[in-house]
């Protein structure tokens, strides 16, 4: 046996016997460079064993061995270089200078620190390899800051937040006033986006009828626009707080196949969200979770949309949140019974004219779709028809009985009749007590939608019958809310009218005559 092939049998004995953390192991001499991280999970030693007794010692990564199993569940060992000292405990970049060896030459490295840090990817499973990965790159690294710096900011608050809780914004002017009311993360849904902000200028339903750049559109408006507030603030003395909230995105169904997911994930990415969810529902027949005529795909098939989601983070170097979205609560329909997972859930009816299987819904079909989506994702949501406690606890427990720890996500949405369900003193703690079962990131996905439509009819109403002094009222009221961080009453300076004014009197050397803000009524008046 070579050398090598002795230090990996020592190397799995001792992993064998500490199945978890981080081990160094010190290679043989034909690996660039000596010191290797190691990270395992759940791992089947004597398989892997066997496989790698095989290798020569000039492989250069042994990594994302998937061996399935019929829960869908699989683990994974993976070696990095290791350079300088081990990566901090929960760090969510690992080390830095972390580079994949090229395969004969072949493919060019880049960073992959992202994916080092075992903390970060613990039970996560990959089935491809760093190779895999590198030749997808290209030769040029290309750097996703706000979606790399919003990923890691998203991790960190739900691992030291009792949950972080956002609402959905449909325009960046909206992105900046959550922000400043001092929300830590930011929605971007689906639905608002067809509703009134898509890229195809409709009024649309939910049902992925608007253009499959839209939302991605809609991330790029939101960071445009915290980044113009940072720049005010940070040029009238200093930025104040963090603008740049992590903003999740939703990709709905993914608009096809998993390559169709591997494109919107990137372009997601490329827009700067910080996580992004795929829901398992058919995209040609996609609607509201909220909507009937809903149809599933197969347990296996929204798998691959995950890999996809995740190979895509991976080819731009970022550790973008994956979160896992089953419509099984309420979903009646079936494409395919091809999937073990799913035959216990189809029931013995004839198919519909569109040849669909008819399907059992309900939080046990959700538990059991989450189990299998678990090593894939880095949140589990189920979509739900009724703000219910009982439910959510259902489903928690379900996959914290398989997957302990597993984070989880809640939609508390205005499709829900709140009060018709629940006390007010219920409504007040529901969110603290999702939070205690593990539910770390909650959202009100329209809140936009309606902020926006009542306050405009309730604007509106008023005006039609008192004419100005309705509007004096609004501004009375904003007036009286800039005691609470409120400012865009002085709305030239909201936009970066005083920015723009240091702009041109650096480009004239403060010279400029023609300074906006100067004279203004603004100026004058407030």
């Amino acid at each position: 046996m070579s050398r090598g092939c002795r230090g990996l049998q020592r190397l799995c004995s001792l992993v064998h016997r500490k199945s978890q953390g981080r081990i160094v192991f010190e290679g043989p001499p034909e690996f660039p460079t000596k010191g290797y991280w190691l990270q395992a999970s759940r791992f089947p030693f004597k398989k892997y064993f066997e496989e790698v007794s095989r290798a020569t010692p000039r492989r250069q990564s042994l990594c994302y061995r998937r061996y399935t199993q019929a829960t869908f569940e699989a683990c994974a060992l993976f070696f990095y270089p290791r350079s300088g000292t081990m990566p901090a405990h929960g760090s969510s970049n690992g080390n830095s200078n972390g580079t994949i060896p090229a395969s004969n030459g072949s493919v060019k490295t880049q960073d992959v620190g992202t994916v080092i840090d075992s903390q970060r990817w613990e039970g996560i499973v990959r089935p491809y390899t760093p190779q895999d990965v590198a030749r997808l790159q290209g030769s040029v690294k290309i750097e996703y800051t706000l979606a790399t710096r919003g990923a890691e900011r998203l991790w960190k608050d739900m691992h030291e937040m009792p949950y972080v809780h956002s609402l959905g914004a449909m325009t960046g002017n909206q992105a900046m006033q959550q922000v400043r009311a001092g929300l830590p993360a930011i929605y971007c849904s689906g639905w608002q986006v067809a509703g009134d902000a898509n890229t195809a200028g409709q009024v649309y339903p939910d049902q992925s009828l608007y253009p499959a750049n839209a939302v991605p559109e809609l991330v790029k408006r939101l960071n445009r626009a915290l980044q113009r507030a940072d720049q005010i603030e940070h040029a009238e003395g200093g930025a104040k707080r963090d603008w740049f909230a992590p903003i999740v995105a939703d990709a709905e169904a993914g608009f096809g196949g998993p390559l169709n997911c591997f494109e919107m994930m990137k372009a997601m990415i490329e827009a700067g969200a910080a996580g992004v969810h795929f829901e398992d529902q058919l995209s040609s027949e996609k609607k509201c979770g909220h909507l009937g005529g809903k149809v599933l795909i197969p347990v296996s098939h929204h798998i691959r949309s995950l890999v996809a989601a995740r190979l895509a983070a991976d080819v731009c170097g970022t550790p973008t949140v994956v979160i896992a979205r089953t419509d099984a609560h309420s979903a009646t329909l079936l494409t395919s019974d091809i999937d073990p997972i799913d035959r216990e859930f189809v029931e013995s009816k004839e198919r519909t004219p569109e040849g669909f299987f008819h399907y059992k819904a309900g939080v046990k079909a959700c538990i059991a779709r989450g189990l299998a989506y678990a090593p894939y994702s880095d949140l589990i949501w189920m979509e739900t028809s009724t703000p219910s406690i009982a439910e959510a606890k259902e489903f928690a427990d379900g996959i914290h009985a398989k997957f302990p720890g597993k984070l989880l996500a809640y939609n508390c949405s205005p499709s829900f009749n709140w009060r018709k369900h629940l006390s007010e003193q219920e409504i007040a703690t529901y969110q603290q007590e999702l939070g205690k079962m593990g539910y770390k990131f909650q959202f009100v996905t329209l809140a936009g939608f309606h902020a926006l439509n009542y306050s405009m009819f309730d604007l509106a109403h008023g005006y039609n019958k008192q004419d100005m002094g309705a509007y004096s009222k609004l501004q009375t009221l904003e007036f009286d809310a800039e005691s609470r961080g409120y400012t865009a009453t002085k709305h030239q300076r909201e936009v970066g009218t005083g920015y723009f004014d240091a702009v041109a009197s650096t480009i004239s050397s403060g010279t400029s005559s023609t300074m906006a803000l100067l004279g203004s009524t603004e100026t004058a008046q407030f």
